[in-house]
């Protein structure tokens, strides 16, 4: 898989994004941004993409490529991820996403409604924000953030000793000896994931160290369990406030079983999406979790079409 991949041509960007740094709650965050503030109508407010777990802004690439207008679009790296600082800190917590938007949209397009579009965890932060600060969004994209399973009092228990004893062990991630090991690595994740793109996103979802090894841009404490339980009926509470017409999509291919189990039934899924007063729901194929990288032009046109 290496071999074929070291030797393929990296994915050509048709959009170049340019890299902003901001200071957003005491942290250096970056941002990919393309286009400028001067695309921006009543219409086309600007677009703000978030990626999901270990990933990184760049990674929205292709869908913004394969959209048909140029737009104003921003996609940051979440904290402890692509070229945004690591916090001081040996936990994450789910608020904290909340608390950077909120900074970066006060930062970068204060008092605009923006469309606002999250994949994976991205997504489950854009459903809880367009709930909490419902004037913000005009029209809002879920990309497979389908939450987390219900959990119960009597589990904390267990989840804080879980905490205590992974605080004691060191955490890493993998190292590679060259780019072409990364990409083999993102497509052996993802099999539909095209040889070019896999070269072109390599590049950025890694980088080399003074050891001369390629390092992912993740910080390994994203790893640990987080002490706090999801609270099913707290997130509801804010999907039930989102005002904002919805766009979900997710791929043919995902399969959740393979994250919960049966912890989290399809029909759990259906109830809590079921509270969002407005919904336009799509399915793409073939195509697992990583829409963006699969259906870049089928999400693309989809995005287009909802946002107008």
């Amino acid at each position: 898989m290496s071999h074929s991949v070291s030797h393929a041509p990296a994915y050509a960007a048709r959009r170049q994004a340019r890299s902003q740094f901001l200071r957003i709650r005491g942290l250096n965050y970056h941002l990919n941004v393309w286009g400028d503030p001067s695309l921006v109508t009543p219409e086309r407010p600007p677009l703000v993409m978030v990626h999901g777990w270990m990933d990184v802004g760049a990674s929205f690439q292709f869908v913004v490529d394969a959209m048909h207008e140029d737009r104003y679009v921003i996609a940051p790296d979440w904290r402890g991820f692509g070229l945004t600082d690591t916090p001081a800190a040996d936990t994450y917590w789910f608020s904290d996403y909340l608390g950077d938007l909120d900074a970066l949209l006060d930062a970068v397009v204060p008092g605009h409604a923006i469309d606002l579009l999250g994949h994976s965890m991205g997504g489950n932060v854009v459903m809880l924000y367009a709930g909490v600060r419902p004037e913000r969004i005009r029209r809002l994209v879920n990309l497979e953030g389908f939450g987390m399973p219900a959990t119960r009092p009597e589990q904390a228990p267990r989840r804080f000793r879980q905490w205590l004893d992974e605080l004691k062990e060191p955490v890493a991630l993998k190292t590679y000896d060259s780019l072409a090991e990364v990409a083999a690595r993102l497509r052996k994740t993802n099999p539909l994931l095209p040889a070019d793109k896999a070269a072109w996103l390599s590049a950025h979802w890694s980088r080399q160290g003074d050891d001369g090894r390629w390092h992912i841009l993740g910080d390994p404490a994203h790893k640990r369990a987080n002490p706090i339980l999801y609270r099913k009926e707290e997130a509801l509470a804010c999907w039930q406030l989102i005002t904002a017409p919805l766009l979900w999509v997710e791929g043919d291919q995902t399969d959740v079983t393979k994250w919960w189990g049966d912890r989290y039934p399809r029909s759990d899924f259906e109830a809590r999406l079921a509270v969002v007063p407005k919904v336009e729901r799509h399915t793409l194929s073939p195509c697992g979790h990583m829409l963006h990288h699969d259906q870049p032009q089928a999400l693309a046109a989809l995005i287009t079409a909802f946002l107008r």
